[in-house]
């Protein structure tokens, strides 16, 4: 079975109130099995417009990850990180070739 991905590019304006969402994020992430891959750090952009800070999550499917983002419980977290950051977040299903 493919595994599922988040993939968020986004730029954040309030460092401090981002921490916030970084706490209310932590227990659905955890309910559906998500791992970090990239979590902000340095990035090159060679092609294309994106934004400062790149966020790779893997998730144990694609149905996990589709589950967590609809999450009521992420859906508070999503709310903190709406009001402090702008972006994209693309949830896509891995190649199990």
């Amino acid at each position: 079975m493919p595994k599922g991905y988040w993939i968020a590019n986004n730029v954040v304006h309030d460092a401090a109130a981002y921490e916030r969402y970084k706490t209310a994020n932590a227990a659905p992430f955890a309910k559906y099995g998500a791992r970090f891959l990239v979590r902000g750090g340095s990035q090159e952009n060679p092609e294309g417009a994106a934004h400062s800070r790149s966020v790779v999550l893997e998730f144990p499917s694609y149905a996990a990850a589709l589950a967590c983002y609809n999450d009521p419980e992420y859906q508070v977290a999503k709310e903190i990180r709406a009001s402090i950051a702008d972006g994209t977040l693309i949830i896509v299903e891995g190649y199990d070739g």
